[in-house]
């Protein structure tokens, strides 16, 4: 679990394949440096969220660390776009002892979505991000003023169109300077991870929903209604 509160940036400084013995299919080990930050306290086996993409220490140093990335997050991140030099967003795993300055980040990424537009307002940064057709109900996740995490950034959504499938977010100047989406372009690719608590609310209440229209009380429900509708239509 984590908190959306980017720790430190550190820097791709290697990239190789990994054999199915390592990755259970066709993946890559990825070593990041300039981490020293965060790995006082570091173990073999600890989550490090790389990009918000959490991720497992299988070697570590004083400064740097390396990661097996798998196809099937290869599929759904950024990772596999990653080149040795760039900056990457890092936060270790939250303990019992963090101040929760952000939201509840699982690390694990939905999808990307592509930056439309980025503006300028005053100090901050307005980016418009659009979410693809083919991962268009996730917009059902993402409200005004709701939670988001993109790129492993704890972030405010500011307005939502669901129709085009949009929505913005505005970074602050203290942000732009610690995170990597400012070094970003117009249509590059942002991991995304929508608000948990949406995702587990919104399962609830379809399982209820179901179970009483499957259920006796929503046949009854529906046959008073229609029942309703029916007499109206009667009478008139």
């Amino acid at each position: 679990m984590f908190t959306g509160i980017v720790e430190i940036l550190g820097k791709v400084t290697n990239i190789a394949p990994l054999d199915d013995s390592e990755s259970g299919g066709q993946g890559f080990s990825i070593t990041i440096g300039h981490a020293a930050e965060i790995l006082g306290d570091c173990h073999l086996g600890d989550s490090i969220a790389v990009n918000g993409t959490c991720l497992t220490v299988t070697e570590f140093d004083a400064s740097s660390f390396k990661v097996g990335v798998a196809p099937e997050t290869l599929r759904k991140t950024n990772l596999g776009s990653l080149k040795v030099g760039d900056a990457v967003n890092l936060e270790r795993a939250m303990n019992a002892h963090t101040r929760f300055g952000g939201h509840m980040v699982q690390g694990h990424v939905d999808t990307t979505v592509q930056i439309l537009s980025r503006t300028d307002d005053g100090n901050a940064i307005t980016f418009v991000f659009q979410v693809s057709d083919e991962y268009k109900d996730l917009m059902n996740y993402i409200v005004p003023k709701g939670f988001i995490c993109l790129d492993g950034t704890s972030l405010t959504v500011i307005d939502v169109d669901d129709v085009q499938r949009t929505f913005s977010i505005m970074m602050i100047a203290y942000t732009q300077t610690r995170v990597v989406m400012p070094t970003k372009a117009l249509g590059d690719a942002v991991n995304v991870e929508v608000d948990m608590m949406g995702k587990y609310a919104s399962k609830g209440v379809e399982s209820m929903i179901k179970r009483f229209l499957d259920g006796e009380e929503g046949e009854t429900l529906v046959t008073k209604i229609l029942d309703r509708v029916l007499a109206k239509r009667a009478s008139a």
